[in-house]
């Protein structure tokens, strides 16, 4: 069979098209240049690998010879991968908005002028015939081409209407830095959708919002406010509990269908999993009452270590929904099949714990989700708990080897240097805060990938696979992975992750930031030049790049006395006011860098001994403390920058502590750390 132009892509998405009869191109000058000189619009389709509605398009129609023939003869089809070209899909998922007033999604399709690559018309998923009020997808077709034949002045007077709508809603800096009543108004906003019954904000489908959990907690932590603490907590807990985390493998799915996040869609994303792992090790942190919150954590990071992590070190970008041609069809169980695999006594308790006694929940099959807990199960069953318990987890593990035998879910193997960056972050912080060297240890594995094989020349790229590194990468890619560092450096110190550190500071700085109203562009200086040079504030799936990037460089400049990182994070808070003002809650990472700002990060530096230095670490590690950062550096540790190399060690500790500017003369007594240390 002959194969397309995506055959030769780093995409596992785009190759998985490769066998299209579609004549796809990738996004390149090449393609875009046909399209000018034969005068036909560019049907650009943007998907990712793990998305189950891209894949039934893909299916209908693009595996279709008929409709390829129409495409083929009408447009030029250019294929794109979103977690490879965030920037495209950013563009024109806001473009799709002003275009149809409704919310994007993915599969993304849009048709463009060959021109300027003004869209000018949108849309998601078409079906093959016409159905819920959507048109067959090659009558969409003809009717987009004869508009653009026949309504052609009509089309460039949308698309300048267009243009200019996209640069009105560029976001305009404020006259001054916004100020600590906008927490408090997130903090409430979030309460008025808070569901106080299973978790979450807002209806189905709910999605995990780790962004949200973090600002909650941090918010309790500030200032006591016990609402906000429980609204984080029962989300989590309800999350753990549903049928939206793996309960065999661990790991979360990317969101709930229903209110009780019972049933999910089934896919599993590294970003997802990445905040979720970080958030709760810090909500085990504050409440050391709720082993659960522990026992997720274990579970999550065994999954990403077993699943996710290559041998290169590198983590994976997704697993696929579907397996077998099926939505979940991998995580869905049928009550006989475990009762077969299972002791009688040991299948009683389980079907009682996830669900098995109760009627099917997803087509006919149970997806696993907790019913009740171990204490009730003891009292039904006259065992004690720990009898319980063990055999609970004799059923998982069986349960668990018999899954594994099933066809897998497709994996997209490509691996993404902002993704990565989330996970290295939070098996970092993970592994710090519960005591984890190998959770640790991996992250090290994976900067140690992402700085030998996408770091060339002294820039970064975005994506690689099978270590090959390509694309230009993104404010995300710089922001989250000096993110990733600071935290690995917390977790143990290595002189060359500081150095690395500090070069993504200074590129972010050289080729990202908005030198005129603050803010960092989403691409940098020097790259392809696009219909729109966006600059994000707003959280989505993931935190927004300018978010990370003013608390990174707030917390780097700290650290290193350094005040161009300080200035640079400042000037993005400031040119962020107005969005910020706006709506507040839409906005939690901004809101968190605003806190570190407005009370400024301690820093904790601990100079010594190796062998003395760890009772001081588990020392700050017995108290949720998000606001300080705490960095461990042996005495025998050379090369040090001079901010860091004037705080000298001794025969035992000395703690240098700075609040924001401010350093206290330094500690040697352990005692005294701890005063300072309990909770609010």
């Amino acid at each position: 069979m002959s194969r397309n132009r995506l055959d030769n892509s780093t995409s596992p998405y785009l190759q998985q098209h490769a066998d299209n009869p579609v004549h796809w191109w990738e996004w390149c000058d090449e393609a875009l240049q046909l399209a000018r000189e034969q005068d036909r619009p560019i049907l650009l389709s943007v998907g990712y690998s793990a998305c189950h509605w891209c894949h039934v398009m893909a299916h209908e129609s693009f595996e279709d010879p008929a409709t390829a023939e129409v495409m083929n003869a009408l447009f030029v089809n250019i294929k794109v991968d979103r977690e490879e070209r965030p920037d495209l899909d950013k563009i024109y998922q806001t473009a799709h908005q002003l275009l149809s007033q409704r919310p994007g999604g993915w599969p993304l399709t849009v048709f463009l002028a060959p021109g300027d690559h003004t869209p000018f018309f949108a849309g998601t998923y078409f079906p093959p015939e016409a159905r819920h009020g959507l048109p067959a997808f090659t009558d969409l077709l003809r009717r987009v081409h004869a508009a653009w034949q026949e309504q052609r002045g009509a089309i460039e007077e949308q698309n300048r209407a267009l243009q200019q709508a996209l640069e009105r809603i560029e976001p305009q800096p404020g006259a001054e830095l916004p100020t600590s009543d906008l927490l408090q108004t997130a903090v409430a906003q979030l309460a008025q959708h808070f569901d106080p019954v299973n978790g979450g904000f807002g209806a189905a489908p709910k999605f995990p919002h780790p962004g949200n959990l973090d600002l909650l907690l941090r918010h309790a932590r500030e200032t006591g406010d016990r609402q906000a603490r429980e609204m984080a907590l029962l989300t989590l807990q309800q999350m753990a509990n549903g049928g939206m985390h793996d309960q065999l493998g661990g790991g979360f799915c990317r969101y709930s269908v229903d209110d009780r996040w019972m049933i999910p869609h089934f896919e599993k994303m590294l970003y997802d999993n990445a905040a979720l792992l970080a958030v709760y090790a810090d909500a085990w942190q504050l409440d050391r009452q709720r082993p659960l919150f522990r026992h997720v954590c274990e579970r999550t990071a065994a999954w990403v270590q077993r699943e996710m992590q290559a041998d290169s070190g590198g983590y994976y970008s997704s697993l696929d929904a579907d397996s077998e041609d099926a939505e979940g069809r991998f995580y869905l169980w049928q009550r006989e099949e475990a009762e077969h695999l299972l002791e009688p006594q040991e299948f009683a308790l389980f079907a009682r714990r996830y669900g098995l006694d109760g009627e099917p929940n997803f087509e006919g099959s149970w997806n696993l989700h907790l019913h009740c807990d171990t204490e009730q199960l003891a009292a039904e069953s006259g065992l004690a708990p720990r009898e319980v318990r063990r055999h609970l987890k004799s059923a998982r593990d069986k349960l668990f080897a018999a899954r594994a035998q099933r066809p897998r879910p497709g994996r997209d193997e490509k691996i993404l240097a902002s993704w990565n960056a989330l996970m290295i972050r939070g098996m970092a912080r993970a592994g710090r805060l519960l005591d984890k060297p190998a959770w640790v240890a991996s992250a090290a594995r994976a900067l140690d990938y992402l700085r030998t094989t996408h770091w060339q020349h002294g820039r970064l790229l975005a994506s690689s696979r099978d270590g090959e590194a390509r694309l230009a990468a993104y404010l995300d890619d710089h922001a989250f992975l000096l993110e990733a560092a600071l935290e690995l450096l917390q977790a143990r110190w290595r002189n060359e992750d500081l150095a690395f550190a500090c070069a993504l500071a200074d590129t972010l700085l050289e080729h990202f930031e908005d030198r005129e109203k603050g803010g960092f562009f989403f691409t940098a200086d020097d790259h392809e030049q696009l219909l729109r040079r966006v600059k994000p504030y707003s959280d989505d799936a993931m935190p927004a790049g300018n978010a990370v990037a003013a608390s990174a460089l707030q917390r780097l400049g700290l650290l290193l006395g350094e005040t161009r990182y300080l200035e640079a994070a400042e000037r993005t808070l400031q040119a962020a006011a107005g969005v910020l003002a706006d709506l507040p809650y839409a906005h939690p990472g901004l809101l968190m860098a605003l806190q570190d700002n407005l009370a400024p990060v301690e820093t904790l530096v601990l100079r010594g001994d190796a062998g003395a230095l760890q009772a001081w670490l588990l020392q700050t590690r017995e108290t949720y403390r998000p606001t300080r950062q705490v960095f461990a550096i042996a005495n025998d540790v050379q090369g040090l920058p001079q901010a860091l190399r004037q705080k000298t060690g001794g025969a035992g500790v000395l703690a240098y502590r700075c609040r924001g500017t401010q350093c206290d003369p330094p500690l040697r007594d352990i005692a005294a750390l701890a005063a300072g240390d309990a909770p609010a």
